[in-house]
């Protein structure tokens, strides 16, 4: 197996410009809807600034009313009032369908735009190369799937529209406040310099540290998901304080990035309502000295009306407020920003590339002979070799014949696993490999369905380079029963068909009979009809391994890939299988990786590796003849590791 590599985490974003724009592009779909959301946001913003502002007739309008009724007993501009207020009560019930309107579109948006994303997520991630996954932690890659996801979420659904909020709300409010007095928004526009550098200094700080946070976490659901899969294994050695001390000690570390991520978020909050509240008092202040001014100099350019100080007061908050909302956005947003750079991090990943040209085709002899491609289902397959030299066509039929010349591998390239490997395989043989753990086995059986490619030598099926074979086709022709099962949540029939979707219930129930699980099956509550959960978690593990056993003879391929397959099995089902798999084997091509000696006895060719050499190779007869190192497995002298 590949080295795995270290946990892939989240860095600061690499170029928050570009993945700003990634984010938006997203959206471009629902443009339409988002044009009516920034209306809406518009109409919102526009009516809040618009019915403070007007606050600055209303208390004109009631002192005008106090005085007049002091001095006459009666009110003219009542009338006048009451339109006011009635004005102001309309503006505020159209803010507020405004609001629902656009909470309940960027809601739907957001749901939207994630759904579009995880389905390129995950349809991208089926087309990445095995070596993705052999590096990474299962937890670590769902982490992008909730973890960060999650964070797009809350972006689209809340700090987008908070933030195009904000912004408008500061223009608007800078407009009215010009309107009221021009002496007073130029004090407060004086302080902004300092708000917005102590905004940038924490918004740094809190930003590195909730890309801290967003590793950290990532860490931790690659352990939990470890942990959870190997809890057996926790058990049996006695381990759960040494697992608890290492989930204390992950888990420690989520909550240091996130209470210095949230901190700092936390102070820009206070902070930034202080300087508001210094700002008001100024003001208040200065207001104060200028009505004084204005009425002992009604002329003065300094001169003003308590009414439009009244109104101004509570534009600052407006103006204010939303500058510290954009502040704390900004954390969302570096936040976002983490998340969505592992998802595109993800989306980007080179996928499998594949040169194949070489098909594999339903097929069938002529009167002649000769093999032709037909959409007939004949039980036929043949390879479509196209020959790009002189534009022919050739047809090879497929029969599992394999050959390894001089094959060099390393899942590293300073690290080579295998060393000039020469093997092949005929149709109807079964090739076994014996060795060590970390010999090279399990990397000879990758290499023939090219879920790694060579760097030197050639691997042949049917006298063709696998390089020229178009990998979906080669696998098509290969089955390969491993170690570990996996099974699907499901019915036992369809984690048979898995195997091959279109298999009628016939052909399920014939391929369990050959892998001696029929027996079994139907002594299930519901037979083929059971459902499997928990990867199978309401079977035995040689029942499981059973299943898979089955899933790969429903398939039906000429070349057959057992790693370990029967190593679950006890000795009596062992030997119950033995007479099935050797009707299954019949005119295939077998590779066996087997740990138990007794089942690669009747292999034509046993390959014994060691350090990625074959040291040893024949059949079992001759490989005991020669007392080497087989001999020495065989009869107990050396055990395998």
């Amino acid at each position: 197996m590949p080295p795995r590599g270290p946990m892939r985490a989240p860095a600061k974003p690499k170029n928050a410009k570009d993945t700003f724009k990634r984010l938006l592009d997203l959206m471009k779909e629902y443009r339409t809807r988002l044009l009516l959301v920034v209306l809406c946001i518009i109409a919102t913003t526009g009516i809040s600034s618009l019915t403070t502002y007007m606050l600055q007739p209303v208390y004109a309008t009631i002192g005008q009313l106090a005085e007049e009724y002091a001095l006459t007993g009666v009110a003219p501009a009542l009338n006048g009032l009451i339109t006011l207020l009635s004005t102001m009560a309309i503006l505020y019930l159209v803010s507020v369908s405004c609001t629902y309107f656009q909470n309940r579109t960027m809601m739907m948006v957001s749901t939207s735009v994630l759904n579009r994303v995880r389905k390129k997520m995950f349809d991208h991630m089926e087309d990445l190369p095995i070596r993705y996954f052999d590096q990474r932690t299962h937890g670590e890659i769902m982490s992008r799937y909730t973890n960060d996801t999650d964070t797009l979420r809350e972006f689209f659904a809340s700090t987008f529209p908070q933030a195009v909020n904000s912004l408008l709300s500061i223009c608007f409010a800078l407009f009215f406040m010009l309107r009221l007095s021009g002496w007073l928004t130029l004090l407060v526009i004086l302080l902004m310099p300092l708000m917005m550098m102590i905004t940038k200094t924490i918004g740094a700080r809190s930003g590195k540290n909730f890309v801290a946070q967003q590793k950290a976490v990532g860490a931790l659901n690659g352990y939990i998901e470890e942990t959870i899969e190997g809890q057996r294994v926790v058990q049996v050695f006695c381990h759960e304080e040494k697992a608890m001390e290492e989930f204390e000690k992950r888990n420690e570390a989520v909550r240091i990035a996130g209470t210095r991520a949230h901190t700092f978020a936390s102070l820009l909050g206070p902070i930034m309502n202080n300087l508001s509240h210094c700002n008001y008092v100024l003001v208040t202040l200065v207001g104060v000295i200028m009505i004084i001014v204005g009425k002992n100099n009604p002329d003065s350019i300094f001169a003003l009306e308590i009414a439009t100080l009244l109104a101004f007061l509570p534009m600052i908050r407006q103006f204010s407020q939303p500058i510290s909302n954009l502040a704390q956005q900004f954390n969302t947003v570096m936040l976002a920003l983490a998340g969505a750079e592992r998802v595109f991090e993800l989306m980007d990943e080179p996928v499998e590339t594949d040169e194949g040209y070489v098909t594999l085709v339903n097929a069938k002899k002529d009167e002649k002979g000769n093999i032709v491609e037909t959409e007939e289902r004949t039980g036929m397959w043949a390879w479509k070799h196209p020959h790009k030299a002189d534009g022919t066509v050739t047809y090879t039929e497929l029969k599992g014949d394999v050959v390894f010349e001089d094959v060099t591998f390393g899942y590293v390239p300073e690290k080579t696993v295998l060393h000039n490997i020469s093997l092949y395989a005929k149709p109807g043989q079964k090739i076994a490999f014996v060795g060590s753990t970390g010999a090279g086995k399990t990397t000879i059986t990758n290499l023939i369905n090219r879920f790694y490619d060579i760097q030197g030598g050639k691997i042949r099926y049917d006298g063709i380079n696998i390089q020229k074979i178009k990998k979906d086709d080669l696998r098509r022709s290969l089955a390969m029963v491993l170690q570990d099962t996996h099974l699907f949540t499901g019915t036992v029939r369809d984690n048979i068909r898995y195997g091959k979707l279109d298999a009628t219930d016939e052909e399920i129930e014939r391929a369990a009979k050959i892998a001696n699980a029929d027996f079994f099956i139907r002594h299930l509550p519901q037979g083929y009809d059971t459902m499997l959960t928990g990867d199978g978690a309401n079977l035995s593990q040689g029942q499981r391994q059973l299943l898979a056993i089955a899933r790969a003879a429903v398939a039906d391929p000429p070349v057959l890939i057992l790693d370990e397959a029967t190593s679950s099995i006890d000795t009596r089902t062992e030997l119950l299988i033995e007479r099935g798999m050797d009707a299954l084997m019949h005119g295939r091509t077998v590779f066996v990786i087997a740990h138990r000696l007794s089942t690669v006895r009747n292999s034509q060719a046993i390959m014994v590796l060691e350090n990625g050499h074959i040291i040893e190779r024949g059949d079992h007869d001759s490989l005991i003849a020669q007392q080497g190192k087989y001999y020495q497995l065989y009869t107990g002298m050396f055990e395998l590791s």
